[in-house]
């Protein structure tokens, strides 16, 4: 049987094949055969046959059993010449279907031998079994078994290539996976290269550097050896080619490779980097062209990061001064927290004082250039600061080494003139000062302590106040007061009394003023000392000073349905000024209730008319033309107001009570007089009111004040009192 099977074996010895003069590896081929002379002729038919530079290296199985067993060590195995009948009549089909299904080997390419036609049709068994080739061995020539070698050799490549290839794309999906997930350069540089380094089957030790703004090669991100380089230039490595490769590899605008190292470029519209991989062997081709396909997602993550670095610039920079913002503070002074109570840090919050009057009164861009010149003045001068921030439109933030602050040193370095374009502008400021000790775990409430401190420093008129927890329970109780006005302002639970005025020269009642009461609920009433400057404070003076004014020219429709010929006085606050078109609003009001504009007085304090005098000035005088009558209330407790006497048009001047109640055994009046004497010289009545007993209203009379007000005459009351009051009175002389 030999002898035959060697004569189809070796005929044919003219057999043209493709060879390569330099071996570089093996073609494994598994023989399996029961007949162990068929596997010596197979070797020897074959032996010195080269495939594209590699020759073929044997190994053998004697049955179904082993042949499996074999496959199951061997997956470099790329043919497999496979009888069909050995142990069993189909024990070769049996090594196909395990060898495909069980061990899951699909690459491996399976020439069927068979010396017994029949056993297994070949049409029926090429349909049904992954084979490459199924022949008789009496068909085996050494030129066709050469030939079907080839072919099962070039598909077993191809299958490889493609599964390969597979592998590979999933890598690079794997790779872009885990670099897409950073939002930041470090941690994404650092990814890139451990992906890179798998793509190209390279260490894991390299390093991504990129230009910056100044033409300088920046080191942004890298495995553990670069951890300390990071930020740094390249210059700072002590390695001379990695320093060598990257600025050549920037250079030339090319990839860089070395037997030792590979460094890519990564270009872009607005962007150039170079990725540098430690390698102990050259990549092949079709790894560097999975890496270029790497390195395109690369490009994106990298435009990804540049994004969100810009969306977290929007979120927590302020674009004008480029310091974090209020956001970003809040998310940052938490790391300061120390729940052992440690005093190391103070919080100062500092506020432009009038800070409004520079934007509306030289323009928004001097008031950018204010704030400029402020953040400027801070860096500066407390170099030691730490999350210095720009916290509101004119509020600035900054931790400060508690043991350096100093109040008067602080503030001093603030009130320095700054230099504002063509300006010199000297500003004053509000500070609110935390201790490290009362931070809180929450940025935001730690940033809330710091405001009560602020917000203490400017009721009380201070330029610096301390957070104290006391501070805290007095804000809440205000807090809680201002809900409880708002809630009873809605459910019309607030009352407007009137003070009947008189003239000193005939007794008789020539105006009231209407007062705001605000009921407590338990039979007594709310000093207006204490919830009036609430009300300013949090706005809603502005609502109910606009009732207020209704509620006056309702009543002025009842006196004029009675004939009763006396005006009504309305307080006007700060925040009432400050609203849009004012004039045109209390204008409205008293045309839609249809009252005689002379009919109705409002009464203004020095501190509104110090606050934005141009303002004032022109809505005064839009009312004075329209027929409304106004009075500075409190004349005498303010300050730098008489300069500014004479451009309002004002109808009176009210004494404060302060310059009245001394009258006449502690004071002689002086001050009173000093108004009275004023107003006559400037056209202007004069009214004084708190006005107790009968000797204060015979001085004040005889100083040749026109009016008075006070509990000697009639005290405060609702509006039902005071019109029975006024009935009852005639308008007939009192006193």
């Amino acid at each position: 049987m030999a002898s035959e099977q060697e004569d189809f074996l070796f005929a044919d010895q003219e057999v043209s094949h493709d060879t390569q003069e330099n071996v570089t590896g093996y073609w494994d081929v598994l023989v399996v055969d029961d007949d162990p002379e068929i596997h010596s002729v197979t070797k020897l038919a074959l032996s010195g046959v080269e495939f594209w530079g590699r020759t073929l290296r044997f190994h053998h199985a004697y049955s179904g059993k082993e042949a499996v067993e074999s496959l199951r060590r061997r997956s470099e195995v790329c043919v497999l010449l496979l009888d069909v009948v050995m142990e069993s009549d189909d024990a070769g089909l049996n090594v196909v279907k395990q060898v495909r299904e069980e061990i899951g080997n699909h690459a491996v390419r399976i020439i069927l031998r068979t010396g017994q036609p029949g056993y297994a049709p070949e049409e029926k068994v090429i349909r049904e079994y992954d084979i490459n080739d199924y022949k008789m061995k009496t068909e085996l020539t050494r030129g066709k078994l050469v030939t079907s070698l080839m072919t099962a050799i070039r598909s077993y490549q191809q299958i490889c290539e493609l599964e390969q290839q597979s592998v590979a794309l999933t890598n690079i999906l794997d790779a872009s996976q885990a670099i897409l997930g950073h939002t930041d350069m470090v941690s994404f540089g650092k990814a890139v290269v451990l992906q890179l380094a798998k793509i190209i089957g390279a260490q894991e030790s390299g390093l991504v550097a990129g230009i910056s703004s100044g033409s300088r090669v920046i080191i942004f991100g890298g495995t553990e050896q670069y951890d300390e380089f990071i930020g740094e230039g390249l210059e700072q490595l002590d390695n001379g080619r990695v320093i060598m490769q990257v600025q050549n590899c920037f250079d030339r605008e090319v990839h860089q490779h070395t037997g030792h190292d590979i460094t890519f470029l990564l270009k872009g519209k607005s962007r150039k980097a170079a990725i540098f991989l430690e390698v102990d062997h050259a990549p092949s081709a079709s790894q560097l062209q999975f890496a270029e396909i790497f390195l395109t997602n690369v490009g994106v993550g990298v435009d990804n990061i540049k994004l969100i670095n810009e969306l977290r610039d929007v979120a927590y920079k302020d674009t004008l001064t480029r310091l974090p913002n209020r956001a970003n503070f809040v998310d940052l002074i938490a790391q300061h927290y120390r729940p052992n109570g440690s005093d190391e840090l103070v919080f100062v919050l500092l506020d432009i004082a009038q800070f409004s009057d520079i934007n509306n009164g030289l323009g928004q861009e001097v008031g950018n250039l204010l704030l400029l010149a402020v953040k400027e003045r801070l860096c500066i001068e407390f170099p030691q600061s730490k999350l210095l921030s720009r916290i509101g439109a004119d509020v600035f933030g900054l931790l400060l080494p508690a043991q350096t602050f100093d109040e008067q040193s602080f503030i001093d370095i603030l009130t320095v003139p700054y230099q504002v374009g063509e300006h010199v502008l000297t500003m004053h400021f509000h500070v609110g000062v935390c201790r490290q000790a009362d931070f809180h775990h929450l940025g935001l409430e730690t940033l809330k302590l710091a405001y009560i401190a602020l917000n203490q420093a400017k009721q009380a008129n201070k330029i610096l106040d301390w957070y104290t927890p006391d501070l805290e329970e007095k804000m809440a109780w205000r807090l809680g007061l201002i809900r409880q006005l708002r809630q009873d302002f809605e459910l019309h639970k607030l009352e407007v009394w009137y003070q009947p005025q008189f003239s000193l020269e005939t007794n008789k009642v020539i105006g009231c003023e209407a007062l705001l009461r605000w009921p407590s609920g338990n039979g007594d009433y709310i000093s207006p000392g204490i919830f009036v400057p609430l009300a300013e404070d949090s706005g809603l003076i502005v609502e109910i000073g606009q009732w207020v004014l209704e509620q006056a020219c309702k009543l002025q429709q009842q006196l004029s349905a009675q004939n009763i010929d006396i005006s009504v006085a309305v307080n006007v606050s700060v925040p009432q000024f400050k609203v849009n078109n004012y004039a045109e609003q209390v204008k409205n009001t008293i045309l839609s209730h249809q009252v005689a504009p002379e009919k109705i007085e409002l009464e203004v304090t020095e501190s509104v008319v110090m606050d934005e005098i141009k303002t004032v000035i022109e809505t005064l005088g839009e009312l004075k033309s329209f027929g409304v009558e106004v009075a500075i209330d409190d004349f005498g407790t303010g300050f730098s107001s008489l300069s500014y006497l004479q451009q309002l048009p004002l109808a009176r001047l009210k004494i404060d009570r302060a310059f009245v109640k001394g009258i006449p055994d502690s004071d002689s009046g002086a001050i009173a007089e000093l108004v009275i004497s004023l107003g006559r010289h400037l056209g202007l009545k004069t009214i004084a009111e708190g006005v107790e007993t009968q000797e204060q209203a015979q001085v004040l009379k005889k100083l040749g004040c026109d009016e008075v007000q006070g509990f000697l005459l009639a005290k405060p009351m609702p509006k039902n009192e005071l019109l029975e009051f006024l009935g009852a009175a005639d308008n007939t002389e009192r006193g």
